[in-house]
């Protein structure tokens, strides 16, 4: 079993408001759990109106199909928004999880 973790930092150059980003955000992350099975949450940036920080969890049977689906996830994010997204990606296997602990 293999996880790929990124952390995701977000801009929403058209948000005017809190509840603007809010609205977007929302759709983003229904879109990323729904259609890429991921887990998401925010992480950074909650109060600003224009950026997030979203910690992003995939998880598959082999390192090639966790990394498909990470890049999966990033070009989802690069053709919905505007800016794209900068992603930092860390993968890792259940031995280098255990080693963790």
């Amino acid at each position: 079993m293999f996880v790929a973790v990124l952390r995701v930092h977000l801009h929403f150059s058209g948000s005017g408001s809190l509840k603007a980003k809010r609205s977007e955000l929302n759709s983003v992350k229904a879109h990323l759990r729904q259609r890429h099975s991921a887990a998401v949450a925010e992480v950074g940036h909650q109060d600003s109106w224009q950026r997030s920080t979203l910690a992003v969890a995939v998880v598959d049977r082999s390192v090639a199909l966790v990394e498909d689906r990470a890049d999966d996830v990033g070009r989802y994010l690069d053709a919905r928004l505007e800016q794209g997204a900068r992603i930092e990606r860390r993968v890792m296997s259940w031995s280098d999880l255990e080693g963790l602990g």
